[in-house]
């Protein structure tokens, strides 16, 4: 990750890094210097996850009924385009390699595929039957990984439209899953602040992923959030309604580090840099901030927002695997 003068890099080559939360707005800052370049506004709803398309153009923010997309390339401060048609709130969204399609998945129980392009809902869908709470694409670009409120973790083939599912605790909520991105690693963390991490078999040609249990452990004493891989498969984060995040290592979970400050209250979502050295952290008392992974130090606070930030969407300069 570079730290100094990103402003001066080509537009499509430019670090990204964008909040948003309850405040109805979505802001853009400068890295190194924790100044907000821009805010667009989002005055219908609050903001439950940001997602930037693969060639840096265009961010998506997934909200109440609706999945709004902002020009990053331009000053304009609302949507240039609006995807509709589902009843209740859109939880997450994401998009395939090439940006050519997005996901999304709510509480309405429903996955659902979009056409980018044409602004449309395409009709490949899938019911869960539950309020989601988050969806993964596989590096196969063919499966998708789907976590739901009523404990349950799907695994939707897209191509047969067969799924699988796995309950690792019918009592709480899965409230995240994830993804390394070699694509042979599966976390998903709980209400309970546990953490489930799977081993994934398969899923090349017409193979399903299975799902082979690798380890439990429990990071936290409230719900478990967020968690992500970083870009080199080497570090695992968590966060936490406890206020904090952890950053394990993936040889053995082991804890690197727990990353708290005095004023931070829930730590909603986080993002690794490219190169896995640095950790975006958004949280309850409005802030973001860079941490240091290998101190564990603050590095950047950035301030401007005037509720809880829920959601950090981040690209860097050198792409992830």
């Amino acid at each position: 990750m570079t730290m100094t003068g990103d402003q001066q890099l080509p537009e499509n080559e430019q670090i990204i890094l964008a909040t948003a939360g309850y405040d109805h707005t979505i802001k853009l800052w400068q890295t190194h210097s924790a100044i907000c370049q821009r805010t667009m506004q989002h005055s219908e709803s609050q903001v439950n996850m940001l997602e930037i398309t693969p060639n840096r153009n265009l961010l998506a923010a997934a909200s109440y009924q609706y999945i709004r997309m902002y020009d990053l390339g331009s000053n304009t401060p609302t949507a240039i385009i609006t995807y509709e048609g589902v009843s209740k709130n859109i939880t997450c969204v994401g998009f395939n390699n090439r940006g050519s399609w997005m996901y999304s998945g709510g509480e309405d129980g429903k996955v659902r595929i979009w056409d980018v392009e044409r602004s449309t809902n395409i009709s490949h869908s899938y019911d869960v039957n539950a309020p989601i709470t988050s969806v993964k694409l596989h590096p196969n670009q063919v499966e998708l990984i789907i976590g739901d409120q009523n404990g349950t973790i799907h695994s939707w083939d897209m191509r047969t439209n067969a799924a699988l599912q796995y309950i690792p605790d019918g009592d709480s909520m899965i409230l995240d899953v994830a993804i390394n991105p070699t694509g042979t690693t599966l976390a998903a963390v709980n209400s309970k602040g546990k953490c489930y991490i799977w081993s994934l078999v398969g899923g090349e040609g017409d193979e399903p992923i299975i799902l082979q249990p690798l380890k439990v452990f429990e990071p936290h004493t409230r719900h478990a959030l967020k968690c992500k891989f970083s870009p080199n498969s080497s570090m695992f984060v968590t966060t936490s309604a406890d206020h904090s995040a952890k950053i394990f290592k993936t040889s053995d979970y082991s804890l690197v580090q727990e990353l708290r400050h005095n004023d931070q209250r829930w730590v909603w979502d986080a993002a690794f840099s490219a190169d896995s050295m640095y950790l975006f952290t958004g949280s309850s008392d409005n802030a973001a901030r860079l941490w240091n992974v290998n101190t564990g130090k603050i590095e950047r606070e950035y301030c401007g927002h005037q509720k809880a930030i829920t959601s950090i969407a981040f690209r860097d300069v050198v792409m992830a695997i």
